[in-house]
């Protein structure tokens, strides 16, 4: 075989592979919903299709074949480690966990949450409207459902549990980084008398900042029907309001992955919003959000991308910047000087001062 047929059926393969995608994220999911990962871990250690199934809750007529399938699968894209056992029984496969499935475990260190919001119908099926929008204009998902996110997660009560589920699993990874750099942590917010996390869903993140820091008063500020369902932190006060209207004073406004549902006009009108509300000469505003470097090649820089994708399905002119993009909403929402921290993930660290 030349170069040019070798080249071409290594691009009949990817596109094979790209096609079927959706495969991995519903095998994750089943996994997932029927707590796999968990079973294993609670045996701590290898265990066997039957003793697995013994172990899913309401499983009244279980099909271990197609869960042998599901696992076979998973065990091919290194979730699951497959092996037999010592004494030569063929028959007999044991299942263990590998760093992957770990990341699935229902523990303070989780995606689960994450993946579950992230593969519901309810997320899926716009992603069937893009080429209508390309065309037509408008937003997939209030093409698919008939109003924006926001609205269907005010009136879904379930959705909206499951995306602040999500949130809070993605907030502890982000924080644990952040946190675990002392001299990181310290920077960003050691100096701080009072801290105000603006669309801070339940308030689990800013929790984790006061925990740490605990001369901080903690500000958790969202919307009426959000922080209606927030649980008690010590050191954080729960307030209900709008930023696009006005927001509680503090030394510092701190913001994770919010500003990327928004369109530029948007942004800044909260950034202005933000600017009033701290301190002249010292506040500051702290984003943790993407910043895209499209020709980066790191461990993570497909994510901004994909995430990307994801906000013009989802937002109206929501989506994910450059740090050119992000410096220009910046200035106009009143905040000229900034530095870019990068973490071990796939956001960053923006520190914004008025001057």
């Amino acid at each position: 075989m030349d170069s040019a047929d070798d080249e071409n059926l290594r691009g009949q393969a990817e596109i094979w592979k790209y096609m079927f995608r959706f495969v991995d994220s519903m095998a994750l999911r089943c996994v997932v919903e029927l707590r796999i990962p968990d079973i294993i871990n609670s045996h701590g250690g290898p265990i066997t299709l039957a003793q697995i199934v013994s172990s899913i809750p309401e499983a009244s007529s279980p099909d271990i074949s197609c869960l042998a399938r599901i696992m076979r699968f998973l065990v091919r894209r290194n979730i699951f480690t497959a092996h037999h056992p010592s004494n030569g029984s063929e028959d007999i496969t044991l299942y263990g966990l590998t760093h992957l499935s770990r990341w699935l475990l229902t523990c303070e260190q989780t995606l689960a949450p994450m993946l579950l919001w992230q593969t519901d119908p309810t997320l899926m099926t716009p992603m069937h409207y893009f080429s209508g929008c390309v065309k037509g204009g408008g937003v997939p998902f209030e093409k698919a459902h008939g109003r924006g996110m926001f609205a269907f997660m005010s009136e879904n009560e379930e959705f909206g549990k499951a995306c602040n589920d999500a949130m809070e699993c993605t907030a502890r990874i982000i924080l644990k980084e952040i946190l675990s750099d002392s001299q990181c942590g310290d920077h960003v917010f050691g100096c701080l008398g009072s801290l105000i996390d603006v669309g801070g869903g339940t308030g689990g993140a800013l929790s984790e900042i006061v925990k740490s820091y605990p001369h901080i008063k903690g500000i958790n500020f969202d919307l009426p029907h959000v922080v209606s369902k927030a649980p008690v932190y010590a050191g954080v006060s729960h307030v209900a309001g709008d930023m696009f209207e006005s927001i509680p004073s503090a030394d510092a406004v701190f913001m994770k992955w919010i500003m990327h549902d928004w369109m530029d006009e948007d942004c800044v009108k909260i950034l202005k919003n933000c600017r009033k509300a701290v301190p002249e000469k010292s506040g500051k505003v702290i984003i943790v959000d993407v910043v895209l470097d499209l020709k980066g090649n790191g461990l993570f820089d497909d994510m901004g991308l994909i995430l990307d994708l994801l906000m013009a399905a989802h937002s109206l002119g929501g989506k994910e910047r450059t740090e050119k993009e992000w410096k220009k909403i910046l200035k106009e929402g009143g905040f000229s000087c900034y530095k870019i921290i990068r973490i071990s993930t796939f956001l960053s660290i923006i520190e914004a001062y008025p001057e």
